[in-house]
């Protein structure tokens, strides 16, 4: 991952461990699943997630375009986003929806030129923008745009005080990949550990963010590795936060963790979320000079590698983000772990920009419920 050439840097704040919860969570009343209807995959998935979730017919906006990953600008705006404004208007839904769940097979990102002025885009985080059109608010194509409710200390995401949708996917390699991910979202309880991985010698800003999101949970609650050792191996994991491929000491796809109901991955890689077709078994993580062995035009690590391993939700990037525009961990886990925040409402506190190049695999309701078995922990 590429720094951005203009650093953002957060102002260090005390760590507290807020353990009251928001007002209000989202629910199934704020969510609308979005399927592609040329797509048996989406299809399938929106259908088995709205049972699952108790989400009705009423909440499920049909489009129809072609089964591809990547579309040109033109294309996104007649088949996808036209199609979603028309229906949510239409169904009088645009102010009460927060939450768009999104399904495999839907395009999954906009081509366009790249830089930090970059007019490609995933194609969920330009319908987290939805919204702001809706309302008659203009945003550039060119770069991210501000997230207004990037590290926000609201108690509850509302409409019209937070202008936009939150945008997760429901994506894995197979079916099978998806299925398992919802059924696990559906069992989260908030127990277990944060793993966060630092690079050797921690000088990136991105090692920056991980000991902030260290010193903001309890320590039981925190892993943190400080050395060129690779974290691996570890139980009862919830979070994950590291360099994925860019961590010149990691050799594998994934590391071995014992994953938890609920756990969520962040890696700072550009681009994990570039697809999620499923490459060879025998595929592995590799360097840039040596293209032999990409897959789909990159050696990076790759989001669904992590849903297939045991996770319940992780993010990634379909093009060159810059490190400034990826997840902010101390922002993810405090609204995930400590204030029980949905997981589409804790990504979106934790990425500066929409319009952009992030995406997240995940159930967005998925929310971690405290634990009151006796003796669990």
């Amino acid at each position: 991952m590429t720094a951005n050439p203009v650093y953002i840097c957060l102002v260090p704040f005390a760590a507290i461990f807020f353990q009251t919860a928001p007002a209000r969570a989202q629910g199934p009343a704020e969510a609308v699943v979005v399927v592609n209807d040329a797509s048996a995959l989406s299809r399938t998935a929106g259908e088995y997630y709205s049972r699952a979730r108790g989400i009705p017919a009423s909440q499920i906006c049909r489009v129809r375009t072609a089964e591809v990953e990547e579309i040109d600008r033109s294309t996104y705006e007649s088949e996808i986003e036209a199609p979603i404004a028309k229906w949510l208007i239409k169904s009088g839904l645009t102010d009460k929806t927060l939450i768009l769940a999104t399904t495999a097979g839907l395009p999954l990102k906009i081509r366009g030129s790249r830089g930090a002025g970059s007019t490609a885009a995933s194609v969920d985080s330009e319908l987290a923008a939805l919204y702001m059109k809706l309302k008659g608010v203009k945003t550039a194509i060119e770069g991210p745009h501000p997230n207004p409710f990037y590290a926000s200390r609201r108690k509850v995401f509302a409409h019209p005080d937070v202008p936009i949708y939150m945008v997760a996917r429901l994506a894995g390699y197979r079916f099978e990949d998806i299925r398992a991910m919802i059924d696990r979202a559906l069992r989260a309880e908030n127990r277990g550990v944060v793993v966060l991985d630092m690079k050797d010698g921690g000088r990136d800003g991105g090692d920056e963010w991980l000991r902030r999101a260290a010193r903001k949970l309890p320590p039981e609650r925190v892993v943190l590795e400080e050395t060129g050792r690779v974290a691996a191996g570890i139980g009862d994991v919830i979070g994950y936060a590291g360099w994925g491929s860019n961590d010149p000491n990691r050799k594998t796809r994934t590391v071995s963790m014992a994953w938890l109901p609920g756990a969520v991955v962040t890696e700072y890689v550009s681009t994990n979320a570039r697809t999620f077709a499923e490459p060879p078994a025998e595929w592995n993580i590799g360097r840039w000079g040596l293209p032999a062995g990409f897959w789909k035009g990159s050696p990076q690590s790759l989001t669904a590698d992590w849903i297939r391993a045991g996770a319940t939700a992780a993010t990634g990037h379909v093009y060159e983000p810059y490190l400034a525009q990826a997840p902010r961990p101390e922002e993810l886990f405090m609204a995930y772990v400590a204030e029980g925040r949905t997981l589409a409402e804790s990504f979106y506190r934790a990425i500066p920009s929409v319009s952009w190049m992030n995406v997240l695999a995940g159930d967005p309701l998925c929310r971690l419920k405290p634990v009151t078995s006796p003796g669990r922990r």
